[in-house]
């Protein structure tokens, strides 16, 4: 490959992590509120009446933040911090830094997502390849209507409908958490396995709903490519029926799953976000929806340019290993 081409393409990186991160400076300040004032008027109503000196403490915070100075000051200095991935203080959690919040959360968001979305792309993958070769078991059709229909209900939806059946009525599995309350984490074998109780059901709703859709698209692109010259010609030449549908079918269906797949490993800090709301799980999800409903600029603006970072080497990784994973694709200049 050649460096002129890498070069390129990481310069599109960072130009496109710079705009999206300029976007996520400016849009939560669009709605013209204050965060400062309505933690400290929140906290306040707990205690049953408003505080006096509220708009010395206003200004106070403002100031601890670098909320009172100019707009384009503070993207100065939000452009700074993004390159030293440094986030600031959170402004609902103070003095809590961002960065030591998202580092407590991303492990629990890595774990269940990564894990859900490995295995939903091979059960879906090896899934959708036999139900596109015309020799499949027949009874394998069958699946599919099933598998199609939970695709198109969201994660968090059918998360309620496990919690409902498994949690309340079987009570198989734990209503909600990333552990039983009052347990301190360790790593321990009755603390993993509290925790694996725990994200059987979060991972069931991503794991059963994400199958279908891999399925699907797997199946299509087999379709397309048993009808190849390539597949033509090596069944002509009486190799086994194994050797063609490993070595011939599913490596030229690959590229497209795997390009769906790098871009699913990008998004998965956010894709779930709900599920874990839902299920009250310890993950960027919930610390995400928290920061949100708390008007928590910093830790919004931490959270989402982790995101639009992971996305952007996903998808530079992918561009840059593309010739590996089909040698017919080439970035030479004719």
């Amino acid at each position: 490959m050649q460096p002129a081409y890498v070069a390129k393409r990481f310069g599109v990186f960072l130009l496109i992590v710079w705009v999206a991160g300029t976007i996520n400076f400016f849009l939560p300040r669009l709605g013209g509120s204050d965060p400062v004032r309505d933690r400290l008027v929140a906290q306040a109503a707990l205690g049953g009446s408003v505080q006096a000196g509220m708009e010395d403490m206003v200004a106070e915070y403002n100031e601890k933040f670098g909320l009172e100075r100019p707009l384009w000051q503070q993207y100065v200095t939000y452009v700074g911090d993004m390159l030293r991935l440094d986030f600031n203080y959170s402004i609902a959690n103070y003095p809590a830094k961002v960065i030591d919040i998202i580092r407590e959360a991303l492990p629990w968001t890595l774990a269940l997502l990564t894990t859900t979305t490995l295995l939903s792309w091979v059960i879906g993958g090896l899934l959708g390849a036999v139900l596109g070769w015309p020799r499949s078991p027949r009874i394998l059709q069958y699946l599919m209507p099933p598998l199609l229909a939970l695709n198109a209900i969201p994660f968090f939806l059918f998360g309620l409908v496990l919690i409902y059946l498994l949690a309340f009525r079987l009570r198989a599995f734990p209503l909600s958490g990333g552990y039983q309350s009052g347990t301190f984490p360790a790593f321990t074998p009755s603390f993993v396995w509290d925790v694996l109780q725990h994200a059987v059901l979060p991972a069931l709703s991503i794991i059963l709903v994400s199958i279908g859709g891999w399925a699907l698209g797997m199946r299509a692109m087999m379709v397309t490519t048993r009808g190849e010259d390539y597949v033509t010609f090596a069944d002509a030449k009486g190799l086994k029926e194994r050797t063609i549908f490993f070595r011939y079918a599913i490596r030229n269906a690959l590229l497209p799953q795997t390009t769906a797949l790098a871009l699913a490993l990008g998004q998965m800090i956010s894709g779930a976000v709900l599920v874990e709301v839902v299920f009250s799980y310890p993950g960027i999800g919930t610390v995400l929806f928290n920061a949100i409903r708390g008007s928590d600029f910093f830790l919004v603006q931490g959270i989402v340019f982790i995101i639009i970072v992971s996305i952007g080497i996903a998808t530079l990784i992918l561009d840059l290993i593309y010739p590996i994973l089909d040698p017919r694709i080439t970035y030479r200049r004719a």
